[in-house]
């Protein structure tokens, strides 16, 4: 393609010579654009050339900020999309917590914090994030301190201390993706992801790679690579294995929720009877925890398998299940955590959607909304929903543009 004979918004472009228009007028090869997305540069290379089809809206979208577009339109053609429009503003402490994670402070003198001590702020952070609505802000207070103090650790510590500083340090990391996930951050969030697994794998604790790969998991599905993200979580379930039965109960969570994510990533990938089997196994082994237990990072416990079925069902495009399956969990134990609550009531408002219910869906993102604000603001299928009602029945309009507003969606 000459760049000088090209008109980005000539109609007849396809999104692939388009994307290869704006990549070449920054000067980016293949392979940084695509690590700036979570793909590589042949899958760049296919998307330009049209050897695939069109990329997805997730897609669309972090090809957009990769190029500074800041609109999915020039990329589509047609009328603007704006990409803050299905995603989450920057929180104002995501420059703090940037600034930590890519911090060297190589010179710190004096000795590190305590292993007992980093740790048991590491427990009061999941707490914290549990019972706040607006768990980001508090989040995005505690993390830099915390993320300094535990990579100081990981380096200043050896032998077997060590290696429980590069597990707290994992554990550290994984709590930062939560903080991470849903801003305009897609280079920071796989820089966490991988310094997670690498810690992890270097503490040789199971429980540790069991935390970082079900994060990894996510992150890769979250692009649409469904491959890597079965690959890495079947293969932690065969390391982790082995140690299930003689380990920790946090352990035999942490080997659900793996499962869990199996069953979410299979749906997505419209293996629906497999993702249901996954599923079945991870309701298996939550019935096998205390009724109370709460695992703090993945909220794997009997509570939250009801809000991982609605899921299952959402992804499956099968609206009468998903329908069944949102009724069946509004009816269940409580999940004790206010932003999973909330991310739980955004599944069951697709599920209503996704069943031609739109007053539902609204009235329960709405719900979503006083439950744990934070999390509908940064979450893009929330996002879209809110956006789609504000042009929908005549009788809902007004709702969803209060709720629009209330979560800073520009309509």
């Amino acid at each position: 393609m000459q760049n000088r004979n090209i008109d980005p918004a000539d109609p007849r472009l396809g999104v692939g010579q388009r994307i290869q228009f704006f990549r070449t007028r920054r000067g980016m090869s293949r392979g940084v654009l695509g690590g700036l997305v979570g793909r590589n540069g042949r899958w760049i290379k296919a998307v330009e050339r049209g050897d695939i089809g069109e990329p997805k809206l997730p897609d669309l979208v972090r090809l957009a900020d990769a190029l500074k577009l800041g609109d999915v339109a020039k990329l589509t053609g047609g009328a603007a999309l704006p990409t803050k429009m299905f995603k989450g503003p920057g929180h104002p402490a995501l420059a703090a917590v940037r600034d930590a994670i890519n911090s060297v402070s190589l010179g710190t003198t004096g000795p590190p914090s305590s292993l007992a001590h980093l740790e048991a702020r590491l427990d009061a952070a999941w707490r914290a994030r549990h019972a706040a609505p607006d768990h980001r802000t508090v989040l995005g207070a505690l993390l830099p301190d915390l993320i300094r103090d535990a990579k100081r650790a990981a380096r200043a510590y050896e032998g077997a201390e060590r290696r429980r500083a590069l597990a707290t340090l994992a554990g550290v990391y994984n709590l930062a993706q939560f903080f991470i996930a849903y801003q305009p951050a897609a280079d920071l969030l796989w820089r966490v992801v991988e310094r997670s697994v690498m810690a992890a794998e270097e503490s040789e604790s199971p429980v540790a790679l069991a935390g970082a790969v079900w994060l990894a998991t996510q992150a890769h599905r979250d692009v649409d690579d469904f491959d890597a993200a079965e690959a890495v979580c079947s293969e932690a379930l065969e390391l982790i294995r082995p140690h299930v039965d003689d380990g920790p109960l946090q352990l035999r969570a942490l080997y659900g929720a793996l499962h869990a994510e199996a069953a979410y990533t299979a749906a997505r990938d419209g293996q629906v009877p497999t993702a249901w089997r996954w599923w079945d196994e991870a309701d298996e082994i939550a019935k096998t925890l205390p009724k109370g237990f709460y695992e703090p990072m993945t909220s794997f416990s009997r509570a939250v398998m009801p809000a991982h079925a609605v899921t299952v069902a959402v992804e499956g495009r099968k609206a009468g299940e998903a329908r069944r399956q949102a009724v069946k969990a509004l009816k269940a134990a409580p999940i004790p955590s206010q932003p999973r609550r909330g991310r739980h009531l955004i599944e069951v408002a697709r599920a209503y959607q996704l069943a031609g219910d739109p007053a539902e869906a609204l009235g329960t993102l709405d719900a979503a909304y006083t439950t744990a604000p934070e999390t509908i603001r940064f979450n893009s299928h929330a996002r879209r929903m809110v956006d789609e009602a504000t042009r929908g029945p005549a009788g809902l309009r007004q709702d969803a543009h209060d709720l629009a507003d209330r979560i800073g969606l520009l309509v």
